[in-house]
């Protein structure tokens, strides 16, 4: 069982580090659930991520504060707005597609935007 844990807790984190340069593919939720998983499968990797330069930091601070820094904000929606964008007027042809395309950015703004801003 430790085995699994920590090959989904690593799949989990490419995951999340991808999510930091894919707008579309959440960064957080990939992360805490990778944390959560080197807790169960080994307190070596956990204590990595968590004294991790760049990630460490981001996993405490959503997990004490429930917040997110706000240069961490504008960049993630900014990227989804680009993203988004470009799609609905340059690659997109159908109309339906487009609406879901910006219901989408709207709904990802606002979750992204729902999180307090960390101090």
């Amino acid at each position: 069982m430790k085995v699994i844990c920590i090959i989904i807790g690593s799949l989990s984190l490419g995951l999340g580090i991808a999510g930091i340069f894919l707008p579309l593919l959440p960064t957080t939720p990939f992360l805490l659930l990778s944390a959560a998983l080197y807790f169960r499968g080994s307190p070596r990797l956990y204590h990595w991520l968590l004294s991790h330069k760049h990630l460490g930091p981001y996993i405490r601070n959503f997990r004490e504060h429930k917040a997110l820094p706000l240069r961490v904000k504008i960049l993630s929606v900014s990227l989804t707005w680009i993203t988004l964008l470009y799609c609905i007027l340059f690659i997109i042809p159908q109309l339906w597609l487009k609406a879901l395309l910006l219901l989408l950015a709207i709904g990802i703004s606002w979750h992204i935007l729902s999180y307090k801003t960390l101090k």
